[in-house]
This record gives structure tokens, C-alpha cells and sequence, in this order.
């Protein structure tokens, strides 16, 4: 045991984790020279298009010192973007060390003090590393001078290093070595192995991947998992190395694949316990904390007759990703689906595509909104995952909205247009800290609403990509919110409704009715497209009626036989549209749905 070295490599996004989790891979031997591709552990292709890591990805590798001896090095590859922080918390609770990424030319970020905090949190040695130091314009004494000051912990023996060219590797791996410590753990006690990751496999069931903290685990093994008391036969014991090879038997501190026949993907739960049925452990592990989601949405399959594979693709997506939430719910306008809750947008962007290309899913997706909480009169607290769910007004007494602390980095010289943005969403600045001549950290108190709205694209945009943006939920706050329901020829559309902020009501009510005008069919009578408040109508936009020409045959003659034909027509529309129903196309739905998203 002495000789492993368990580290994950942490960062902000782009600055480098993936190339130089390739590089160590390169020069440890552990990927032949054919196989070497660019972000080797980025397996998914969505991960490669977007250039992003989504999933945290395990690989040991075999390295052997200046002085001869051979190091097994368990390396985990984790997300820089923060709807993934959850991934990278459950990472680093497998690990002893943590290498921290920093980018020579761009600095400290918002995730790159997220991530070093947890680490921090969790007890881990940390070892800075300055990346791109090729680069023309790298600064890496101001680098080390901004982790210094905005990360807080010490930085004079940080490594400079280029992932890109190879640069400063041997020496990364030496102070891997030197500086992490080896795994502690009792080769006595029981048998306790945490899982911190799972996915399904369509042939093997549910894949556990385990960091062994006690004792050992051997390939013949019959384990319980600790949360359900469920009992099971071990398939494979093995190891990524990087491919998938067996192995007859894992000591503590290993990272191991295990699979043991588990057709049920919500047996096996993120944080649980595995024990040796023969010699159990008394106490589990302490797990995970759950992660409450902050961004709730509608799925519905585009084809009915589809819900039970939607369902069966939900659980296999749980199982490889524990922080979403699904609950059934039914709609009048879209049918049997799910409720859906993610950590952020770019998480529910990347779930729904996961859904899409890996299950052959057609799906509509209503807009996202977050978790409202409702005081009602008679005392009793309500939480809304639907705007649809929200009580009558007059049995209403306060709304309260999520409220997050956002911290964003900004050059100083767009600090101006991130001020204003944050005041035009409703935001309160907590304060602001000028780290050097460049650079610039902001607080500010935002509801999540006003987030969800496209913030993050202008504050790229009002930045040119400069900024970077980390956040974390604070608390409810009471707000003056408002449902705007749609009503289609006085009817309610449940899948359009929304709450929103009473300032903002008419705006976002007729950008959707408008959206909504574009795709509803035209009938023989006119449909009217409402917005309202309660009772109260604050926006309206018409559909106007097919119109057959009745006085065609007409010509000439007494003009009063022309006026009774129109007449008789125009009664027939109002009987029409008093008894009439309008059924919209589920293509409209998608398309205003879509657009809706667009212009949040």
C-alpha cells in the first residue's frame, strides 16, 4: 500500500485538466503509442464536441521512480464546470491528493476556488500546478501571487508545467510521489468500500466503481450493499488500466471496477457501503451528502407509447448520474411524463442529450424553472416544482424564490457591464475585492430565476469570454411573483404556465403568446391567445378564422340576400367558437417550448 498514490486533477474549464491527464498517460507507458488519442478519458462524444468533461473518469497507471521503484498512480480526471461539482466532490472523496490546474495567461477562476475548497475541505494534499507556461504571454508569478491571495494556501512550490508540449511532466510525477501520501486504511477490519461511481452496462448490469477503505475484496467474493441489506455474487473485480482487465483481488486503498449481476439500476445507490457477506462491517461509511436539485423541467416523449422507455432510460441515467431527480407527473397538453431536476442548466442540457443519443429518445422538453416555496393563509408551506401546482392567489400569503451568492471573476476593465447586469436581474452586492491590477471578484446576491435567463451568456458577452462564474444557494426570499398562465380560447395551457417576478409579467406573457401565434393551426373561428394574472387578461394576440367566401355565387341582385348570407356565417363562427376546442400540434409545443428557453 505504501506504493499508491490515489490524486484527482482539478481546475477551472479549459485550463488544461484533460490534455495533461493525456501527457501522464503517455509517459507513464500506460497507452500504447495507436492508441493515443486526444482527451483519452473524455469518453462520451458529447464530452469531445463541447471539449468539456462531464463525467469523472478513473484510470491507474504503473510508473516507475529515478530510484527504481515501481508507483501504482490511480488518476481521476474530473469536471471544471459548476453543474458538475457534485461529480468532482464524490471524486475527491476517493482520493488522498488533488492536483490543481491553473491556466499561466488566465489565472485563478471562480471553479478553480470552488474545487480547491472542497479539496481543502476534504483534507487533501494539494499540489499547485501552473499550466501553459509556453505561451507567450504567461505570467506565472502572477499566477502564483492569485492563488496565494484568492485560493489561500501556499503556492512557492508550484510546479510550471505545458501539457500541451510535455514540459515539467517527470517533475509532476515526482512530487505526485513524494508529496501525496499513500492510502490509509485497516488491512484487518472488514471489508468497507465506498462506491463513488456507477453506470449500467447492457450485458454485465450495473458497474460499481469502489474505493476500498478497509480491508480487502477478493474476485470469489459475496458482497452486501450496506443501504439496502441486498445480497449478490461479484462477477468481475478489476481495474482500469486503461481498459477494463481483471484482477483476483483489491487491497484498501485500491480503485476497482466491480460487477456482480445487478439487473435493477436503483439497487445500487452513489455513497453507499459494500461489505463482505461472509465477515460484514458493523458501520457503514459515511456516503454522500444528496444534492438538491436547483433547476426543475418537464420531459415528455414526442411518441406516447414511448413513456416506458423514458422511464427505463431515466433509471440507467441515475444510476451513472446520482444528482437527478425524476418524478412521474401527467399533463393535459403533453401527455405521461417526468419532472426533472438537475444541478443547472448546462447539467439538464446535458442530461436531455444523454437521453436523446444513448437511448434513441424523441423528447419534448418544457421550459426550466426552480423550486418556489409557498406560504399559504392557513399556515401550512408548499413546494412547487411546477408552476402549474401554484394555489389561488387568495389563498396565498407569501411566494418565497431561491436566492444564490454569486461570485463572479471579471478583467477590471468589464467590470462597468457586470455591475449593471447584476442590478437589471434584481441582484444585491455583497462585495467586491480587487486582487491585482487585472483582475477583479464580485459577490452578488441573485434570485435563481434571473439566472436561469441567459445571465451567464451576457456575462460572456459583456465580458468577450473573460469572466467566469461560480455560485452556490443561499436561501429563500420572499419575492412580488406572479403565475402568468397561457389560455388558449379561454382554456389553460398547465405545460406554459410560469412564475415570474410582477415587473416582468407582460413582457414574458406576450413573448410567448406571440411565440405561440406563430404554430397554432388556424380554425374556422378566431382563437384568441390570452397571457393572464389570475383573472385579469395583461396581454392578448388572435389567431384569425378560415374564411369562406359565402357570397361568391352572389352577383348582382339585392345586396340585403348577400348581407343575410354573412350574417348567417357569422353566427355559425360564434356558435363555433362557444362549443369549439382548440387542439395544438405538439410540434407548436416543442417550438414555443424551445423558444422560451431561447429567451430566457
Amino acid at each position: 500500500m505504501e506504493q499508491i498514490r490515489n490524486f484527482a486533477i482539478i481546475a477551472h474549464i479549459d485550463h488544461g485538466k484533460s490534455t495533461l491527464a493525456d501527457r501522464l498517460l503517455e509517459r507513464t507507458g500506460t497507452l500504447r503509442t495507436r492508441e493515443r488519442v486526444e482527451q483519452f478519458l473524455d469518453k462520451m462524444d458529447l464530452e469531445r464536441e463541447r471539449g468539456i468533461t462531464i463525467k469523472a473518469q478513473s484510470v491507474r497507471m504503473r510508473w516507475r521512480t529515478p530510484d527504481g521503484r515501481e508507483v501504482l498512480l490511480n488518476l481521476i480526471d474530473t469536471p471544471g464546470h459548476v453543474d458538475f461539482h457534485y461529480e468532482v466532490s464524490r471524486s475527491l472523496a476517493a482520493c488522498e491528493g488533488a492536483l490543481l490546474v491553473v491556466d499561466a495567461v488566465q489565472g485563478v477562476e471562480a471553479q478553480t476556488l470552488a474545487n480547491a475548497a472542497i479539496a481543502v475541505a476534504g483534507g487533501l494534499e494539494i499540489i499547485p500546478v501552473i499550466n501553459k507556461i509556453d505561451l507567450p504571454n504567461a505570467d506565472p508569478e502572477r499566477v502564483v501571487r492569485e492563488i496565494e491571495d484568492i485560493v489561500g494556501i501556499s503556492a512557492g512550490d508550484a510546479l510550471h508545467i505545458s501539457a500541451k508540449s510535455g514540459e515539467g511532466i517527470d517533475e509532476l510525477l515526482g512530487a505526485i510521489v513524494s508529496r501525496i501520501p499513500p492510502p490509509r486504511g485497516d488491512p484487518e477490519a472488514p471489508l468497507r468500500a465506498l462506491v463513488f461511481d456507477s453506470w449500467y452496462d447492457p450485458y454485465q448490469g450495473a458497474a460499481m466503481l469502489l474505493r476500498v477503505v478497509d480491508g480487502s475484496l477478493d474476485s470469489d467474493a459475496t458482497i452486501r450493499l450496506m443501504v439496502t441489506g441486498e445480497e449478490y455474487d461479484v462477477t468481475l473485480l478489476g481495474v482500469l488500466s486503461p481498459e477494463l482487465s481483471r484482477i483476483g483481488r483489491a487491497g484498501y486503498g485500491e480503485v476497482v471496477v466491480v460487477t456482480a449481476s445487478i439487473r435493477d439500476p436503483k439497487a445500487v445507490q452513489v455513497g453507499d457501503t459494500i461489505t463482505d457477506v461472509a465477515r460484514p462491517a458493523a458501520e457503514p461509511l459515511p456516503g454522500f451528502r444528496r444534492m438538491q436539485p436547483v433547476v426543475w423541467s418537464g420531459l415528455y416523449p414526442s411518441d406516447p407509447g414511448a413513456y416506458d422507455a423514458l422511464r427505463a432510460a431515466i433509471e440507467r441515467l441515475q444510476l451513472n448520474d446520482s444528482s437527478i431527480s425524476a418524478e412521474p407527473e401527467t399533463s393535459e397538453a403533453l401527455g405521461f411524463g417526468f419532472r426533472c431536476g438537475y444541478l443547472g442548466l448546462l447539467h439538464m442540457e446535458i442530461a436531455q442529450e444523454r437521453l436523446e443519443r444513448e437511448h434513441g429518445l424523441e423528447l419534448i422538453i418544457t421550459a426550466p424553472t426552480v423550486v418556489y416555496r409557498v406560504k399559504l393563509r392557513n399556515g401550512t408551506e408548499l413546494e412547487l416544482h411546477r408552476p402549474s401546482d401554484l394555489p389561488s392567489a387568495g389563498d396565498i400569503e407569501e411566494i418565497f424564490e431561491p436566492l444564490i451568492l454569486a461570485q463572479i471573476h471579471v478583467p477590471t476593465q468589464y467590470l462597468g457591464a457586470v455591475l449593471q447586469l447584476c442590478q437589471e436581474r434584481r441582484g444585491v452586492q455583497r462585495d467586491l475585492k480587487v486582487h491585482s491590477d487585472k483582475r477583479v471578484v464580485v459577490r452578488y446576491e441573485l434570485p435563481l430565476a434571473e439566472v436561469l435567463m441567459d445571465f451567464y451568456g451576457r456575462i460572456k458577452g459583456a465580458t468577450r469570454g473573460y469572466a467566469s462564474m461560480d455560485y452556490e444557494l443561499l436561501d429563500y426570499r420572499a419575492g412580488d411573483l406572479v403565475k402568468v398562465d397561457v389560455l388558449v380560447n379561454g382554456e389553460a395551457v398547465d405545460a406554459l404556465s410560469m412564475i415570474v417576478h410582477r415587473d416582468s409579467a407582460y413582457r414574458r406573457g406576450l413573448a410567448l403568446i406571440r411565440a405561440l401565434e406563430k404554430h397554432v393551426p388556424r380554425q374556422m373561428f378566431e382563437v384568441a391567445l390570452q397571457a393572464s394574472i389570475g383573472s385579469r387578461v395583461i396581454a392578448r394576440v388572435s389567431v384569425k378564422a378560415l374564411r369562406k367566401n359565402v357570397t361568391a355565387k352572389c352577383y348582382g341582385g339585392d345586396v340585403t340576400r348577400k348581407r343575410k348570407l354573412l350574417e348567417k356565417q357569422k353566427e355559425g363562427k360564434k356558435r363555433m367558437k362557444r362549443i369549439g376546442r382548440v387542439e395544438i400540434p405538439q410540434e407548436a409545443f416543442l417550438a414555443v417550448l424551445s423558444s422560451e428557453r431561447g429567451e430566457r
